[in-house]
């Protein structure tokens, strides 16, 4: 009994299909280009009964319609997705993404890109993804001072939403040195498609920014260039200001010394006059000396003549008696 029991378990196992073993999953649109008032129409294939989820990204990769189908029991959809409006903020003129998600096979997807444009004439063109990468670095920088850069990437003028490390993986940076120092651990997010990253020079001289951006099998670059200093212009500036305030304080110290002359050099010309008027009195002086000094020498002329007369007297005298 148990035996059988076994048996007819196998038996019902066997007989379940394994899903995995013929998962597909295809999809496709009435066009590749659509005007307002136009259709888009979604149809394909995937597992029988099978719960089906339709999603419409637009050019900045936002969700612009989202719906839900059931495959019949041949595995077929076809499912009306949209009706394309006048062009406007929320749906513009650009390129969009048709996708198909699986429920039930591990997540399997596909995914179609279509075009919405202004002409009215449907017809099959190839499309054409462009990304535009637009890198803003300050121009000069200071040594060991970090300075930020943002980067900003678009398609079809629209911002591109995605994770930065995978976005900008191969961004990098080159050095004065001649060296290159990967950026892809540096970004965050300020909101999508606008990124950015603070940067520590250790070096002096031309940094270059290269931002290398991928989606959707399209690449793109933008180049930035930061002249890094020892110091910012604000530091220079701060060394400015104190040397004009250096130079304010000397110039001041010399007003002051040049009035402390200006008065020296009056007290010079007072002592001057003085000196001058002392040099005219000891002039008179010495004149009255020497007139003193003519008038006493012609008063003791005649009495040194007699005494000199009297001693040759007294002379001759004492010569007789000898």
């Amino acid at each position: 009994m148990k035996l059988l029991v076994t048996l007819s378990v196998v038996f019902v196992f066997l007989l379940i299909p394994i899903q995995d073993s013929f998962s597909e999953l295809e999809m496709s649109t009435n066009s590749q280009v659509y005007s307002p008032e136009h259709t888009l129409q979604v149809y394909g294939t995937g597992l029988p009964g099978e719960n089906l989820i339709l999603r419409l990204f637009g050019p900045d990769e936002s969700i612009t319609k989202f719906d839900q189908v059931q495959t019949d029991s041949d595995g077929n959809f076809n499912h009306q997705l949209l009706t394309w409006p006048d062009p406007s903020h929320g749906v513009p003129y650009g390129t969009y993404v048709v996708e198909v998600l699986s429920t039930e096979q591990n997540g399997l997807s596909k995914k179609i890109g279509i075009n919405f444009s202004s002409t009215t004439e449907l017809v099959s063109v190839s499309i054409e993804r462009q990304i535009d990468t637009v890198v803003f670095a300050p121009e000069s920088g200071a040594l060991n001072q970090p300075f930020r850069v943002f980067i900003q990437t678009t398609r079809d003028g629209l911002n591109i939403g995605n994770d930065p490390v995978k976005l900008l993986e191969n961004s990098m940076v080159h050095l004065p040195d001649s060296s290159s120092l990967s950026l892809k651990n540096y970004f965050k997010t300020l909101y999508a498609g606008v990124y950015y990253f603070d940067f520590i020079p250790q070096q002096q001289g031309t940094h270059v920014f290269q931002i290398s951006v991928f989606n959707e099998g399209v690449t793109s670059k933008g180049f930035a260039a930061t002249h890094v200093l020892s110091q910012n212009l604000g530091g220079i500036n701060n060394e400015i200001s104190k040397l004009n305030s250096v130079l304010n304080e000397t110039s001041n110290e010399l007003e002051t010394l040049k009035s402390e002359i200006k008065g020296f050099d009056e007290t010079l010309l007072m002592a001057s006059d003085k000196i001058g008027e002392s040099t005219g009195t000891i002039a008179i002086s010495v004149e009255s000396i020497s007139e003193a000094s003519s008038q006493l020498n012609s008063l003791l002329f005649p009495i040194i003549a007699s005494i000199g007369i009297i001693v040759a007297l007294q002379i001759t005298i004492i010569a007789r008696r000898r």
